[in-house]
């Protein structure tokens, strides 16, 4: 369902917010990860888990980008930023290029889900729009 729907979900997003030339809310500049959104680092970096040749680093070689940008939603995710931002990564998106130092997709994967769970989960703002019921209760 991510690779299918989420995806395309993404790519409107992305084509609405540079067409409208939309700004984010809430946004924290340079220290998040994207100023739109968060879930395709973290999904993204979940399909690469397993992958044996593109690592973390790889963010910083555009032919990766270029090349699996449109598989992973990770470098899909990056190219997009560096697009948007212009300049050099570690200067428009420093927290990205922190993570291009990790070893492994395995540990990016676990530090982006307890970051989500902090920076996304965690917050009132954005939970207090989040539908809950019997089966997800707000305990």
């Amino acid at each position: 369902m991510v690779t299918r729907v989420f995806t395309k979900y993404v790519a409107v997003m992305r084509r609405l917010q540079t067409l409208y030339r939309l700004e984010p809310a809430g946004s924290h500049g340079v220290w998040g990860l994207d100023d739109y959104c968060f879930l395709p680092f973290y999904w993204g970096a979940s399909q690469l888990v397993h992958h044996d040749r593109i690592k973390p680093r790889s963010i910083h070689v555009d032919d990766i980008l270029e090349l699996f940008g449109d598989d992973y939603l990770y470098l899909s995710s990056v190219k997009f930023v560096k697009q948007v931002k212009k300049g050099n990564l570690s200067e428009t998106s420093p927290m990205l290029n922190d993570i291009s130092g990790v070893l492994n997709w395995g540990k990016v994967n676990t530090g982006l889900l307890k970051m989500y769970k902090v920076e996304c989960l965690g917050k009132f703002p954005i939970m207090q729009h989040f539908l809950f019921g019997s089966i997800l209760t707000l305990q």
